[in-house]
């Protein structure tokens, strides 16, 4: 277990998994069980979605027991993520679709609901010992491609998950990122009072 920090700072309390929730990218050279991972994509298939059309879709592959599933995911990481990511237990690409056949005009949730999910999925991750990085860097184009992605869905997201580990193989620049403080904008910069812009007199 890494001896980083990275409890959050907060001005209010919030649930432990929460303030401990972060985004390593140190991760440890330990499978994940099945059922461990079984308790991650449960806690995502009862998120909250629009409709209840439960718009995601999940494409994994564990690094311990599918190399070549996790070799087709590792492809589509963009810049650093392949660096780091290859030593992560899971890769994940999560998928939604924006027009299902059952809705004339779209789901214009299709994205928010996949990103309720995933965090459904982050935190139960906490919950279970896990962590994980979420990516935007990777080619949509070429993950539709190797992983054989149906036109009607669109890939929204990638992730890393695995138990942490301590920085000590990621490159001076990402082990610099890897121990820096979290940070956050205040309440006051994000709250407002009935009209744009005004913070809530109780948020200065």
């Amino acid at each position: 277990m890494s001896e980083i920090d990275k409890n959050a700072v907060t001005t209010y309390p919030i649930h432990d998994l929460l303030s401990n929730r972060w985004s390593p990218r140190a991760f440890a050279d330990k499978p994940i069980p099945p059922d461990v991972l079984g308790s991650l994509f449960e806690a995502a298939r009862w998120a909250p979605s629009s409709r209840n059309q439960q718009p995601w879709r999940f494409v994994f592959a564990a690094r311990h027991r599918d190399a070549e599933g996790f070799a087709r995911i590792l492809s589509t990481l963009i810049g650093m993520n392949k660096k780091w990511g290859q030593h992560a237990s899971v890769l994940l690409i999560a998928v939604t679709e924006p027009k299902p056949e059952n809705l004339d005009r779209g789901n214009p949730y299709a994205q928010y609901d996949v990103g309720q999910a995933m965090a459904h999925l982050t935190i139960q991750a906490m919950a279970c010992g896990l962590y994980m990085h979420q990516m935007g860097g990777f080619n949509r184009d070429m993950a539709r491609d190797v992983l054989e992605i149906p036109a009607q869905y669109e890939p929204v997201v990638s992730a890393a998950i695995g138990y942490l580990a301590p920085p000590t193989n990621l490159t001076p620049s990402i082990r610099e990122r890897e121990l820096a403080p979290r940070t956050r904008h205040p309440l006051s910069e994000m709250v407002f009072s009935a009209k744009w812009g005004e913070t809530h007199p109780d948020y200065v």
